[in-house]
C-alpha cells in the first residue's frame, strides 16, 4: 500500500467516524433528553424512539438524494457536504430549545450522515479494488470505533455534569477537521476508467440485487434497534445505573469494532456467506436472551455480545454486492445503503411503539425477528453464488 493510499483511507475512516457520532450521540442521553426536552410529563418511549428514527429518516433521504448525483458530479462535493452537514447538526443540537429543534437538528445530522454512508463504501472500494468485502469490514469497523469515541465521551459527559448541549458543540470540531482534509485530498474514480457503470434501472430488475435490498434492511435493523435503546433498555428495565447503562453502548460498539476488524484481518480465510448465516444465527439467539433472560448481567451481556455477531451483517452484505456488481458506481451503493438505514428508521420506531403497549422487553425483543428472517434470504443468496472455482471454468 503506498502512501497516498493510505493516507486516503485514514480521512475515509477519520469520515466514517464523523457519520457515527451522528448516529449515536443521541442514544447515550435518551433517559436525559425524556427530562430535558419533554418538561414535567416527560417524552413517551414513541417520542424517544421517533428521535432515532427522525435521524435515519435524514440519513436516507440524504442517501437517495446524493446517490444518483455523485456519479455525475464526482465525489468530492459530496464528502464535503456531508461531513459539513454533521458539524452543523451537532451545533444545532447544541442550541436546540426544544422538542421539534432537537429533531430537526437530528435530521440535519442524518443527512450529512446519509451523505458519507453512500459515498464512503464506493471510494473505499475504489482505493481497493481487489479486496472489497475486506475493505468494507475496515471501513466500518471504524464507525464502530468512532460509536465508541461517542459514547465513552458522552458516559463522562453524564458522569462530570458537562450536559448534552455543551458536548454536542465540542463534538463539532471532528467534523469540520475532517472536511477541510477532504478539500484537498485527491479521490479515485468511482467506477473505475474505461469501464461503464451498471445502471440502476438493470440492477433493480435483478433478483439477487432485490434479496440483497431486503437483507440490508434487516441487517441494518439487527444493529439500530438495539444500538438505540440499549443504554435505555439497561438502566429503565435492567436496573443499572446511568453511568453503567451509558458504557453499555460503548461495550457494545467495541465488540463490534473487533468483529469487523478481525473480519478485515482474517476474512478471506472464510466464506462471506457462512460467516453471514453464523451471525445471523448467533444474534437472533443472543437478542432472544438480552430480551428475556431473568438475570439482568445475563441480559446484559448477551444484548452487547450482538456487537460480534452482528458485525458482518452491514459490511459483508456490502461485499457480496460489489463482488456480484463491480460497477454499480454510487447509485448502487446509495440504494443498498438507504435500504439498510430503512431498517435503522422502522426498528428504533418499532421497539418504542412496541413498549409503550407492553414493556421494553417486549420491544426489544422485535429486533429478533431480523437476523432470523436475514439467514433465509442468506441462504437463497448463497444457492444462487457460483463459486469461484465453478465461476472459472463456466462458459
Amino acid at each position: 500500500m503506498n502512501r497516498y493510499t493510505a493516507y486516503a483511507l485514514g480521512v475515509h475512516y477519520a469520515a466514517m467516524m464523523c457519520l457515527a457520532v451522528a448516529i449515536n450521540l443521541v442514544p447515550v442521553f435518551l433517559t436525559t433528553l425524556r427530562i430535558d426536552l419533554g418538561g414535567a410529563a416527560g417524552l413517551t418511549n414513541e417520542q424517544l424512539g421517533r428521535l432515532g428514527a427522525v435521524t435515519f429518516a435524514g440519513l436516507v433521504g440524504g442517501i437517495l438524494l446524493s446517490g444518483p448525483l455523485a456519479d455525475r458530479w464526482g465525489a468530492r462535493p459530496f464528502t464535503v457536504a456531508g461531513n459539513g452537514l454533521i458539524a452543523l447538526g451537532l451545533a444545532l443540537l447544541g442550541i436546540a430549545p426544544g422538542y421539534g429543534a432537537a429533531c430537526a437538528a437530528v435530521f440535519v445530522m442524518g443527512v450529512g450522515a446519509g451523505i458519507l454512508d453512500m459515498v464512503l463504501s464506493p471510494l473505499v472500494c475504489a482505493l481497493q479494488p481487489e479486496r472489497r468485502t475486506v475493505a468494507m469490514n475496515w471501513l466500518h469497523s471504524f464507525y464502530c470505533t468512532g460509536a465508541v469515541c461517542t459514547v465513552l465521551a458522552g458516559a463522562l459527559a453524564l458522569r462530570h455534569g458537562l450536559g448534552w448541549r455543551a458536548l454536542s458543540l465540542w463534538m463539532t470540531i471532528l467534523p469540520v477537521l475532517v472536511t477541510l482534509a477532504f478539500v484537498k485530498l485527491r479521490l479515485p474514480p468511482l467506477v473505475a476508467q474505461g469501464e461503464t457503470r451498471t445502471r440502476l434501472r438493470l440492477l433493480v430488475r435483478q433478483p439477487f440485487f432485490l434479496v440483497t435490498l431486503a437483507a440490508l434492511f434487516l441487517g441494518g435493523a439487527t444493529e439500530a434497534g438495539l444500538a438505540q435503546w440499549l443504554p435505555a433498555y439497561a438502566e429503565t428495565t435492567l436496573g443499572f445505573s446511568q453511568w453503567t447503562s451509558g458504557l453499555s453502548l460503548l461495550y457494545f460498539s467495541l465488540a463490534m469494532a473487533v468483529g469487523r476488524m478481525g473480519i478485515g484481518m482474517a476474512g478471506h480465510r472464510v466464506g462471506a456467506f457462512t460467516l453471514l448465516l453464523a451471525c445471523c444465527w448467533g444474534s437472533t439467539a443472543l437478542l432472544a436472551a438480552g430480551s428475556f433472560a431473568p438475570w439482568p448481567g445475563v441480559a446484559l451481556a448477551a444484548c452487547m455480545a450482538v456487537g460480534v455477531t452482528g458485525s458482518a451483517l452491514w459490511p459483508s452484505t456490502l461485499g457480496v454486492a460489489a463482488d456480484r456488481f463491480p460497477q454499480g458506481g454510487a447509485s448502487m451503493f446509495g440504494l443498498l445503503a438507504a435500504f439498510g438505514n430503512l431498517g435503522g428508521v422502522v426498528m428504533p420506531w418499532a421497539v418504542g411503539w412496541v413498549a409503550d403497549r407492553s414493556d421494553l422487553r417486549w420491544g426489544l425483543s422485535t429486533s429478533t425477528l431480523c437476523p432470523f428472517l436475514m439467514g433465509f434470504l442468506l441462504l437463497w443468496m448463497r444457492s444462487r453464488t457460483i463459486p469461484p472455482q465453478r465461476a472459472a471454468t463456466s462458459p
